[in-house]
């Protein structure tokens, strides 16, 4: 039995609606920002900063999974300002972890992906209000 394209998109968070794109990049920002809390401190750290351990090519990994947040912005139409904000981010945060030991440090307070993420949510709110999330969970509204 194949699997159609077609049947990929009733997945929940798999179709092209905002709703959709709203839980896949809150997904990615978890994964790549807040995977876990560090003991005490109370400060999350995720896949963007883990990677920094693998010289370079972590940060190309890391520069790759942030882009995505651009991509999926660029599909819900946000405007070209908004999108060269959002790379200089991704740009910024690669450029950090390149530094050699040290680059993850800068890396952890930055967090390119957590402010990529509030950006597409401001424009989710305004452009597409029936996304809002209560608790984490999408309400739809109408």
């Amino acid at each position: 039995m194949a699997i159609r394209l077609d049947d990929l998109k009733t997945l929940p968070g798999m179709g092209t609606d905002a709703a959709a794109v709203r839980q896949r990049i809150e997904g990615m920002e978890r994964l790549l920002e807040g995977l876990f809390t560090i003991p005490g401190t109370n400060r999350k750290v995720g896949l963007d900063v883990l990677l920094d351990v693998v010289p370079v090519a972590g940060d190309v990994a890391a520069a790759a999974l942030g882009s995505y947040m651009v991509w999926e912005a660029r599909n819900l139409g946000m405007s070209k300002w908004q999108m060269s904000k959002m790379a200089g981010n991704v740009g910024f945060d690669f450029l950090l972890g390149l530094i050699p030991f040290i680059g993850a440090v800068p890396d952890f307070f930055f967090r390119s992906n957590t402010r990529n993420l509030k950006m597409i949510k401001r424009h989710l709110d305004k452009h597409h209000p029936e996304t809002a999330t209560v608790a984490g969970e999408v309400t739809a509204r109408g």
